[in-house]
């Protein structure tokens, strides 16, 4: 027998690979320019991985790029992306002007005589999860708190228990992007029937 050894070289693993996806747009960035919100994805990636902005967005990237293209198409890249951008914008404007006039309308319903919910409606125009804050509210006040159907489409937020200042308070406080003069508080009463007290 011979005293050889035979090293028997293993296989190396593959190494997995590490994939920064936007903050924004959620997308790789190297797809950003197709998620509609390029402009912000550019400063995200810019203060989040410098050196990915760097070969994506610098000079001799975008150069290196528009090169390997024809005039016409180079013409036809830079019209999309002044239409894109302005179209971002547009979308941008158009959502700030909505939360700008988006009402949230806090309604006090009587159940029974001493028994009152609080109906919370149009937080969804703020992009809050109503489920997370409904939760959030039940922890807060120590009370009953659910999403509901709203009879004219929608979800809302029933609160049980008179908390319609508390929760004003609280909202304001919580979410700094609701503006307190869009909080509107309602009185909601049931009315009595007529018919059973002319009845004795």
């Amino acid at each position: 027998m011979s005293d050889t050894t035979v090293e028997s070289a293993a296989p190396l693993e593959p190494q997995a690979k590490r994939v920064v996806y936007c903050g924004v747009c959620t997308l790789p960035p190297e797809y950003c320019e197709f998620g509609g919100t390029t402009k912000k994805c550019k400063d995200w990636l810019e203060t989040a991985a410098k050196d990915l902005y760097q070969a994506l967005y610098s000079e001799e990237a975008v150069a290196a790029t528009l090169s390997t293209l024809s005039v016409e198409a180079q013409a036809k890249a830079e019209k999309d992306s002044a239409k894109k951008a302005a179209k971002a914008a547009k979308a941008e404007q158009a959502e700030a002007e909505k939360k700008a006039t988006s009402k949230i309308i806090l309604k006090r319903v009587e159940r029974t005589k001493r028994k009152h919910v609080i109906v919370v409606s149009g937080l969804e125009a703020f992009g809050l999860d109503l489920k997370k804050v409904a939760k959030e509210m039940g922890k807060k006040f120590a009370c009953g708190s659910s999403v509901t159907k709203a009879p004219g489409g929608g979800e809302e937020i029933v609160v049980q228990g008179d908390l319609s200042d508390e929760i004003e308070e609280w909202l304001v406080e919580k979410y700094k992007d609701i503006p307190e003069d869009n909080i509107e508080q309602v009185e909601d009463k049931k009315k009595k029937k007529e018919g059973a007290a002319a009845q004795f």
